[in-house]
């Protein structure tokens, strides 16, 4: 029997202004997190120790590798992705800053694409000064579905241990909301969510809640028609292939009754429809993309910039996110064992 290797955890630096190093080295400093795998951060020595002394953190240190094949399985790694001519400006969205992020995020998915990673953990980049002619997306999900080729498309799905809930529509202004509400892109979303709960999550007959698009779900057609002439119907479609989707929903009654708890997820039509109440509800959620075929996790927060260096961080978000990328990767790994012994069993030849 061969040994199995260490998983091997990429994690990006995020925006150096902000509290991306906090959340990442409170959550390191636990070195019950080495046990579970070799983690390896895509940043700066530099930037890295000028948080240290910022946040006083004087019993920590990161190993100084060049490539994930040089990690230290004890200790927590970092690449080297910057010259050292950063500069930390905290609290501030610069050029420099969203470069860095750049610069973490590509080495990362390179290594990811020569399977040199298991799993990504981002932390959070500022979606403004990241704009670049190598980055002209909306945020990490839209950018990793480019560069690996998604067929199927990608998927938003916020995670807690109580509920989950994904987004039809994400980082797009409210006003384009509307026109992209097709049942099309309603069924695509429930077969990706339908089939991220059983193969990442391990539901064996996942239940979906959708919400309506209009106040109280258009009210039967008073309050608008999307309902009644595109969600309902991409529903019945869906239930025809086998999703058990319900809906719809009205936003406000449903989460203002506790109805998420009775769902293995819910779709929300739009960003806020789902993110807000989910934030509300939930302090140390995990923003997971479904529909790659690698594991990418982040926290569910921001750069933080109002707080950036002032050690008030909570890593509680972010370690769950790593937590969430390893129990991911090994439901997928199990899966698909699980998959083949099926397909052995069914084969004509395989004697049993």
């Amino acid at each position: 029997m061969t040994k199995k290797t260490k998983i091997k955890v990429g994690i990006t630096q995020g925006d150096i202004n902000g509290i991306s190093y906090e959340v990442i080295i409170k959550t390191l400093l636990d070195n019950r997190i080495n046990e579970l795998g070799s983690i390896i951060v895509y940043g700066s020595p530099k930037v890295a120790a000028y948080h240290r002394k910022a946040l006083d953190i004087n019993n920590f240190s990161f190993n100084n590798i060049r490539t994930p094949d040089e990690a230290n399985q004890k200790r927590p790694n970092i690449i080297n992705c910057l010259s050292d001519e950063v500069r930390v400006e905290l609290g501030k969205s610069t050029q420099i800053a969203g470069d860095a992020s750049l610069a973490s995020l590509q080495r990362a998915v390179q290594d990811l694409k020569n399977e040199k990673l298991d799993v990504l953990v981002t932390a959070p980049i500022n979606k403004y000064n990241i704009q670049s002619v190598d980055f002209n997306y909306p945020g990490h999900t839209e950018y990793l579905e480019a560069e690996f080729k998604s067929e199927t498309g990608t998927l938003m799905i916020m995670v807690s241990e109580k509920f989950k809930v994904a987004v039809l529509t994400g980082h797009v202004p409210l006003s384009m909301v509307p026109e992209l509400v097709t049942m099309e892109m309603i069924l695509t979303k429930l077969r990706l969510l339908n089939d991220s709960l059983k193969v990442d999550f391990g539901v064996r007959k996942p239940t979906i809640a959708v919400l309506g698009l209009n106040p109280h779900a258009g009210d039967n057609g008073f309050l608008g028609q999307e309902e009644k002439e595109i969600i309902e119907p991409a529903i019945e479609k869906a239930r025809n292939e086998g999703i058990l989707a319900l809906g719809t929903f009205p936003a406000d009654g449903f989460f203002g009754s506790a109805s998420q708890f009775k769902f293995d997820a819910v779709l929300a039509m739009y960003h806020d429809q789902g993110l807000a109440p989910f934030k509300s509800l939930v302090s140390n959620g995990v923003n997971f993309t479904a529909g790659l075929p690698i594991v990418r996790t982040s926290p569910a927060h921001g750069t933080g910039f109002d707080i950036a260096g002032k050690g008030l961080s909570s890593p509680d978000s972010f370690r769950n996110a790593l937590y969430l990328a390893l129990d991911i990767l090994k439901q997928r790994r199990s899966h698909k064992e699980l998959s083949a012994d099926s397909l052995e069993m069914k084969s004509p030849g395989s004697g049993r």
